[in-house]
C-alpha cells in the first residue's frame, strides 16, 4: 500500500492586493492539532474545577513559547546551517522546528502562567498534557503534506512515496533508489503511537486519577506529564532510529539522547513522586485538595439552589 501526499504543499496560494498569500497543509493539521488540543483540555480543565477559559490564556502564552523553543532547538543543533545567514532564524518557511524544543517551551509557559494563575501547577499539567499529546498526532500529518520525516526505504510493501525533489542523500539517486522505491512513514508511526498515548493517559487517569475517590486514588499532581515523558520518549527512540533526517551530536541522534533521558528522568522522578516527594509536590497536592473542597462546595451550593 503506497502513501502519496496531493502534488502542492499549499491548500491555495494567490495574491491580494499586490500581496502573495499561501496557506499550506502544514500549517491547516497544526492549527486542527491545536484546536483539538484546546478542546480535550478544555473538557478536562472544567470536569476539575478549572476555569476553561485558562486554557485558551495557557495556549496563546504556549504556542508562542513552544514556537520559539522548538525554533531555537533546532538551530542549536543545526548552526552550521544559519551562520552565514542569522535572519534565515525567523523563516520558519524554511522548515526546522523540533517537538522535543517546543515541550520545553510549552512546559515553561505552564510554569509562568500557573505561577501568575496560583493554579497547581503539577494538576494543571497534568489536565493539559493528553491534549498536547493529541495535538502532536494531528500535527505530524502536516510533515506528510511537506513530505519530509520520512524514514529508510521500506520493502515491507506499506510506505510513503517521496518525490525526488524531497530527498535527502543518497536516496536522491534515482537509479539506486527509482520512483517507485517507499519509505517508512515515520510521521505516521509517531502519530498512531501519540494516539494510543492519549488513549492511555485518559485510562490511566479515569481508572487511578483526579475522578477517582481520593481515598482509592494511586496517581498523585505530575504523574501523567511523568507518563508522557516515557511513554512518548520510548516510542520517539524507536521512530528516531528509521528517520534519515535526524539533529546530530556527533554521531549520535540527538532525538534518541534526549529521549532516553527524558525516559531516565520520568521514571526517577515518577518513583520520588510517590515515595519521598519534595516540598514542592506536597504544596501542589495541598493546593489541589483546596480546589476540590471549593469545587465540592460551589456543586452543593448549587443543588440546594435548585431544590
Amino acid at each position: 500500500m503506497e502513501l502519496y501526499p496531493p502534488d502542492d504543499p499549499y491548500v491555495f496560494r494567490i495574491v491580494f492586493l499586490g500581496l502573495p498569500i499561501a496557506v499550506r497543509w502544514y500549517g491547516v493539521l497544526i492549527m486542527i492539532g491545536i484546536l483539538l488540543a484546546a478542546w480535550l483540555s478544555m473538557r478536562r480543565a472544567q470536569a476539575r474545577g478549572y476555569d476553561p477559559e485558562h486554557v485558551w490564556n495557557q495556549i496563546t502564552i504556549g504556542l508562542i513559547m513552544g514556537i520559539i523553543g522548538a525554533r531555537l532547538y533546532y538551530v542549536a543543533f543545526m548552526w552550521d546551517r544559519f551562520a552565514g545567514n542569522p535572519l534565515a532564524i525567523i523563516n520558519l518557511t524554511t522548515g526546522g522546528l523540533a517537538i522535543h524544543g517546543a515541550l520545553i517551551g510549552g512546559v515553561l509557559a505552564a510554569l509562568i502562567y500557573s505561577h501568575r494563575q496560583h493554579l497547581p501547577f503539577w494538576d494543571w499539567v497534568d489536565t493539559c498534557i493528553p491534549g498536547f499529546l493529541l495535538g502532536q498526532a494531528i500535527g505530524r500529518w502536516g510533515n506528510f503534506f511537506n513530505q519530509e520525516a520520512y524514514g529508510v526505504p521500506t520493502s515491507l510493501g506499506f510506505g510513503v512515496r517521496i518525490d525526488p525533489a524531497y530527498r535527502l542523500p543518497p536516496f536522491n539517486d534515482m537509479q539506486l533508489y527509482p520512483p517507485n522505491v517507499l519509505f517508512h512513514p515515520t510521521f505516521l508511526y509517531e502519530s498512531l503511537w501519540s494516539l494510543i498515548g492519549v488513549g492511555l493517559l485518559l485510562w490511566l487517569d479515569h481508572r487511578w486519577g483526579r475522578p477517582r475517590p481520593t481515598g482509592r486514588r494511586w496517581l498523585q499532581p505530575g504523574d501523567l506529564f511523568f507518563v508522557y515523558a516515557i511513554y512518548y520518549s520510548l516510542g520517539r527512540f524507536w521512530i528516531e532510529s528509521l528517520r534519515i533526517d535526524s539533529l546530530y551530536i556527533g554521531p549520535l541522534r540527538t532525538a534518541q539522547i534526549i529521549s532516553l533521558v527524558f525516559m531516565l528522568a520520568g521514571a526517577i522522578v515518577l518513583y520520588i513522586n510517590h515515595y519521598d516527594p519534595p516540598r514542592w509536590f506536597r504544596s501542589d497536592t495541598n493546593v489541589q485538595a483546596g480546589s476540590e473542597q471549593n469545587v465540592a462546595v460551589g456543586r452543593n451550593q448549587k443543588q440546594s439552589t435548585q431544590r
